[in-house]
């Protein structure tokens, strides 16, 4: 990916920010971020959304709660 400019970079942040880019383009996508406050801007709201993503998947709901939503789901279900 030479010559790496924003929307280049910005297409490809996904795949950066999963560590799913060839290295020669990750460290363009990098040089180019030092300099480009945007692009950074870009990924640190990705590393941000990543990471609140994992922390919900790891949380579970009180047993009461699912219960409740389980209940009100079956009810629905049974009037239709």
């Amino acid at each position: 990916m030479s010559g790496c400019d924003c929307s280049k970079a910005k297409a490809e942040l996904e795949e950066f920010l999963h560590d799913e880019l060839r290295h020669e383009d990750a460290a363009d996508i990098r040089e180019h971020m030092a300099g480009c406050e945007d692009c950074l801007t870009e990924h640190r709201v990705g590393m941000v959304l990543m990471e609140t993503v994992k922390r919900a998947c790891r949380e579970t709901a009180p047993e009461q709660l699912r219960d409740e939503v389980l209940a009100r789901l079956r009810a629905e279900q049974s009037t239709h």
